[in-house]
């Protein structure tokens, strides 16, 4: 997307992963440059402006419910606005699966997130794919 002239950047929640940092760690193994990740408070307000976010495997740190509904578990917990974004994209194993607080997220529900269903690798890796032959 980056060589056809598209911005690209990866929002960071600062609690995903199983220890702080690991994501920004698993991406720089991945050969992602830094100065195309940013944290929760660098991009937060930039979703409103973006065309597609795509959400890898994440559910409480996108929940807009914790920003919309202050009956859940998680209400005023920071998450990232992906929802904000004209189109959302995420990436999950199932419908059923919530995160680690055990509630269901409002934003898989929202009109414009499109749910991909799967193995996120192999989903991931087929739409890299089709990227790549149309572009």
């Amino acid at each position: 997307l980056r060589k056809a002239g598209k911005k690209v950047g990866f929002g960071i929640h600062p609690v995903a992963g199983r220890m702080p940092g690991q994501l920004n760690v698993l991406l720089a193994e991945a050969g992602v440059p830094y100065d195309i990740v940013y944290e929760l408070d660098e991009c937060n307000d930039d979703f409103a402006e973006t065309d597609v976010s795509i959400v890898l495997g994440a559910s409480d740190t996108v929940n807009s419910g914790a920003l919309d509904d202050p009956n859940s578990p998680i209400a005023g917990m920071p998450v990232l606005k992906v929802w904000d974004a004209t189109t959302t994209i995420a990436f999950k194993r199932s419908m059923g699966s919530t995160g680690y607080a055990g509630v269901q997220n409002p934003t898989f529900f929202k009109e414009n997130t499109q749910m991909l269903l799967g193995d996120a690798k192999d989903t991931a890796s087929a739409l890299l794919a089709e990227l790549r032959a149309q572009l």
